[in-house]
């Protein structure tokens, strides 16, 4: 039988394959009501800048909280943390840039429209890669059990408080 704390770092991983999926899924959601005129571009901008912080509460999250803890708990990981950390740089760029594009397009159409497509297209490819890779990396260091000093709230609820 599994002790309570193992089962807890099993639940880690899970939850962030999770959060991960459901930050893959609003991106999706994102993509797929640009343009359609089922949403305002004034609602599409606000969701667009909403997934934007959501993503950068998880990641700052990850880089202040679960990270620092990992290499804690798991010095060998630091070159892991590192790439990740770089990563998360890397799509916080394109998130600043997304987020200037959504607010130029607030009543806009067209051209300004395609503009947030194409870096939300951009988005998606890096962020499935990132998030396949971090699940591969993490996953056996926090099933193995990683402590949890507060970071899961950030990481796995996108800044809102649990």
């Amino acid at each position: 039988m599994a002790s309570p704390d193992r089962d807890r770092a099993v639940a880690l991983s899970l939850q962030l394959a999770q959060a991960h999926h459901e930050l893959r899924h609003q991106l999706t959601r994102l993509k797929q009501d640009l343009g359609t005129g089922r949403v305002p571009n004034e609602l599409l901008a606000t969701h667009c800048l909403a997934f934007c912080a959501a993503l950068t509460a998880h990641h700052q999250g990850e880089d202040a909280g679960l990270f620092r803890q990992l290499l804690v708990d798991r010095p060998d990981l630091a070159g892991t943390v590192t790439k990740l950390v770089e990563d998360h740089a890397l799509i916080a760029s394109i998130l600043s840039r997304t987020a200037e594009l959504a607010e130029a397009a607030r009543g806009a159409s067209g051209t300004a429209l395609e503009a947030v497509g194409r870096e939300l297209d951009g988005l998606m490819a890096i962020m499935e890669s990132h998030f396949g890779y971090e699940e591969r990396a993490l996953r056996n260091a926090l099933d193995e059990g990683v402590a949890d000093t507060g970071w899961s709230a950030l990481v796995f609820g996108f800044g809102r408080p649990r």
